[in-house]
């Protein structure tokens, strides 16, 4: 810049001085202005639309897939694309290391490398050009993120539209701008089409990904959510020894620990003198030499850190009385005269309270299964007694009434003990099963409303 240009730039400095505001107190009122609706938008959006609530982090949970935060989301997709090239993306460094560095050098750079004394956009193509890839790039990544680098089926065709979209279209571009920054009108085309070409690449990408099958997690953030959301945890879990209040003193039923004496967990005993954090161990590791097994995934079991502490929470909320539970919903709604239950409506909430902590796989239950409704109708070993469609004298509602089956081959010997065998049922659940199977177990709400609005036939 010579000597003539900048006594122009300093005269045009000291005239816009003059007649420009102050940065007191002009400039800083704008800003507190700014400032004070971003901080507005903020409150609205996390008022209004929030973020999705997520289970407490586990270390022991091998299969979490841990993602930045979505701001840095290019840079985690960036560094995906770049694993996949041949020879050099098994060099880390220069992905982590030189081209972020490479990438602020030239935005640090951008001042000396374009000299012009304009400001106005129409002046500056270079700096434009180089920020207008950079950010469709870091936009475009983002977009790109969720998409796998190779398809189920082995394919890197996906791979590959990405890696020429997000890498080699933007290297090339940048490559091309220092050789045509003097030539305005090649800056132009040339940002045009590179980024273009990648809208067009990433379009297909987006187009072509598979649908994604990822298992939502519930996360129960009300009180109430969690007391529920830590009872049918219970309910699997725990019922088959404690029973579904707690309140068992001897185990029946389950193998290897018939008749073994324990503490009823909804004592005082239990619930004055065990912390929550001990009752989490407890949970988590088990009483192995007891013959509780370990819960917790950290030793091997099925509950995470959030799921132990519903059941924590479920057992204060439900027998410990130093807390005051809130209303909490009925288990299934109140039958009318003459309703018909459904097994969507009424019949499974049961079943996951009272019988699917036997009546699931690996568990002694004669193959009789209750996890969906078509286990219930077709498991079990004696499938052809355990529920029929009108009869009363199915084998599900003899031993929820407390009938025992015998063995018909051998009149002295059981085959089929009362359930649950810790605890009858109430008599509305049993109610409920009477009339489901009297009705011809109806699976939705549709079906038994049908039932319902039937007219009775005249005799």
């Amino acid at each position: 810049m010579n000597e003539e240009t900048k006594k122009q730039i300093n005269e045009r400095y000291e005239r816009q001085l003059d007649k420009g505001e102050r940065f007191w107190p002009d400039t800083i009122f704008k800003d507190l202005i700014m400032s004070l609706g971003i901080f507005v938008l903020l409150i609205l959006l996390a008022t209004f639309v929030g973020i999705p609530a997520e289970a407490k982090a586990d270390p022991s949970d091998t299969s979490y897939i841990p993602r930045p935060e979505w701001y840095f989301l290019f840079l985690f997709k960036f560094l995906a694309l770049y694993g996949q090239l041949p020879l050099i993306g098994k060099i880390e460094w220069l992905a982590t290391v030189l081209v972020p560095a490479v990438a602020l050098g030239v935005l640090t750079l951008i001042p000396f490398i374009e000299k012009s004394p304009h400001r106005h956009y129409s002046k500056r193509v270079l700096p434009i050009s180089i920020m207008s890839i950079m950010v469709v790039g870091i936009v475009l990544l983002t977009l790109m993120s969720e998409v796998p680098t190779v398809s189920e089926d082995g394919s890197k065709l996906i791979g590959t539209l990405q890696t020429i979209a997000g890498i080699f279209i933007p290297a090339a571009a940048y490559i091309l701008f220092f050789v045509f920054k003097s030539n305005t009108r090649l800056l132009i085309w040339t940002t045009s089409l590179a980024a273009l070409s990648m809208i067009i690449l990433s379009g297909t990408v987006l187009a072509l990904a598979p649908e994604k099958h990822g298992e939502e997690v519930e996360v129960a953030t009300t009180l109430v959510d969690q007391i529920v959301a830590g009872q049918d945890l219970y309910s699997v879990h725990c019922t088959e020894c404690h029973g579904d209040d707690g309140s068992v003193a001897i185990i029946a039923g389950v193998e290897g620990l018939e008749g073994e004496k324990i503490t009823p967990i909804n004592s005082r005993d239990v619930l004055y003198t065990i912390t929550d954090p001990s009752m989490y161990e407890v949970i988590a590791y088990g009483r192995p030499n007891a013959g509780m097994p370990p819960f917790g995934k950290t030793y091997g079991g099925e509950l995470s850190r959030s799921e132990i502490d519903y059941i924590t929470i479920f057992m204060r909320y439900s027998w410990d009385d130093r807390f005051d539970a809130p209303e909490i919903p009925e288990l299934f709604p109140p039958l009318a005269e003459g309703e018909a239950p459904s097994y969507d409506v009424h019949i499974q909430p049961i079943v996951k309270r009272y019988c699917i902590s036997c009546h699931r796989p690996d568990k002694d239950n004669n193959n009789y299964l209750m996890t969906t409704y078509e286990e219930i109708l077709t498991t079990g070993d004696n499938v052809a007694n355990n529920i029929i469609a009108g009869d009363e004298n199915s084998y599900l509602l003899q031993t929820i009434q407390e009938h025992v089956i015998m063995n018909p081959e051998k009149p002295d010997e059981e085959m089929i003990g009362v359930m649950p065998p810790s605890k009858a049922l109430k008599p509305n659940v049993i109610e409920v099963f009477i009339r489901w199977i009297m009705n011809g177990m109806p699976k939705t709400a549709a079906e038994a409303g049908v039932l319902f609005q039937s007219p009775t036939p005249a005799p």
